[in-house]
């Protein structure tokens, strides 16, 4: 039977145990638990015990060895509610009382918290460290991806061109249009040092309309007979006139700027098609907080957002020769049309002939399983018996 000592000690443990903080749970536990065993082993019977026995007439009755040992026991009894409020005191402060622990054990429980109360801030410290590394790598993704698209443009959005399909074709009456407006827009700044008059014959136009055509440029050629060189007029053979005769007189008509040439203009860019068509159509007045050096105009399409080239596609620039209205997005996807024939005048040959070897792979696949499951699988799955003589 345990003394009012021990039953106190024991509710006051069990009181702040479940109130315990997180960081006293198994040392706070443990320190305890030797208290009170400590404690019930000193005292086998106490005095409340005896009471209830013998009661209070009958214990002035007992030898005088007897009422000696009730006095240690009323002692004892006096330590064991010491006892249980120093266990009180401990799970409340979250301290380490060294009065009544050796000393063996009292660093054994103080290395303990430490280990304990160092890894909790070891890991405290893990925490914080990964939020301000989570932090900074959010805010200098935001630097990076602010500072790409001032580097790099505006992204331009994806337009549905209608020879994008698999067995789409060029709008071939949108090439004639888009090799009107470079001739009379473009040309007068960009080459196309890559394409040849005769390139667009059967395409754009007729043999005689592209002969009448080149033979209104002149060409220099040679040298003749004498060594000299002279000028002709224009061949189905000869490629697009250059606008300069060369970089430096190009930089200088342009402010220092080159313009490039268009040839493969479509194909040099990112998602080609839409950045010319948005570099194009993409021109805009500078907003608040921007100032354009002078000479350059706003475009956030281009990288950096100011370009040498001023706004050239306004409604009505170009008369149209089959009467379709040229307004800016027209004209803008007529020449993307026309310059994306120029980098790949392949692509209607290419996806035809990708056609026919699909359709020849189909029927060879055919046969490859026709012959698998009517012809092998007779080889595949004989038996063969071997008698083996002795």
């Amino acid at each position: 039977m345990l003394s009012y000592a021990q039953k106190k000690g024991v509710k006051n443990v069990k009181k702040s145990w479940k109130s315990r903080p997180a960081v006293v749970d198994k040392t706070a536990l443990l320190f305890s638990a030797i208290l009170l065993s400590l404690s019930l082993a000193s005292s086998p019977l106490s005095i409340k015990s005896l009471y209830s026995i013998w009661g209070s007439n009958s214990l002035a009755r007992l030898p005088l060895a007897s009422q000696s040992i009730l006095f240690r026991n009323q002692q004892k009894r006096s330590t064991q509610m010491a006892a249980g409020r120093a266990i009180q005191h401990f799970l409340r402060r979250k301290l380490q009382p060294q009065y009544n622990v050796p000393p063996v054990l009292s660093s054994f429980i103080l290395k303990q918290d430490q280990d304990r109360v160092g890894s909790a801030g070891m890991k405290s410290l893990r925490a914080i460290a990964l939020i301000g590394a989570g932090a900074s790598g959010l805010l200098s993704f935001a630097t990076i991806a602010s500072s790409d698209e001032a580097e790099h443009g505006l992204e331009c959005p994806s337009y549905p061109w209608p020879h994008k399909g698999i067995l789409s074709s060029y709008d071939h009456a949108s090439i004639r249009r888009g090799h009107q407006v470079y001739q009379q827009v473009c040309a007068s700044c960009h080459s196309m040092s890559l394409v040849s008059y005769r390139d667009l014959v059967g395409v754009a136009y007729t043999e005689e309309e592209t002969k009448a055509m080149a033979a209104e440029i002149e060409v220099v050629d040679g040298p003749n007979d004498e060594g000299e060189l002279f000028t002709r007029p224009g061949k189905l053979s000869d490629r697009f006139p250059q606008p300069y005769a060369n970089e430096q007189a190009a930089r200088f008509a342009n402010g220092g700027a080159y313009p490039p040439d268009l040839s493969l203009i479509t194909k040099a860019r990112h998602n080609g098609q839409n950045y010319v068509f948005a570099l194009l159509t993409g021109y805009r007045d500078p907003p608040a907080g921007i100032s354009i050096r002078e000479g350059l105009h706003y475009n956030p399409y281009f990288p950096g957002g100011a370009i040498a080239m001023p706004k050239m596609l306004i409604d009505g620039a170009v008369e149209y020769e089959d009467g379709t209205p040229a307004t800016e997005s027209q004209m803008g996807k007529d020449v993307v049309t026309f310059l994306s024939w120029a980098a790949e005048p392949e692509m209607e040959e290419r996806k035809l002939m990708g056609f026919k070897w699909i359709f020849v792979l189909s029927l060879a696949l055919l046969q490859a399983a026709y012959y698998r499951r009517l012809r092998w699988s007779v080889w595949k799955s004989r038996k063969l018996i071997v008698d083996v003589v002795n």
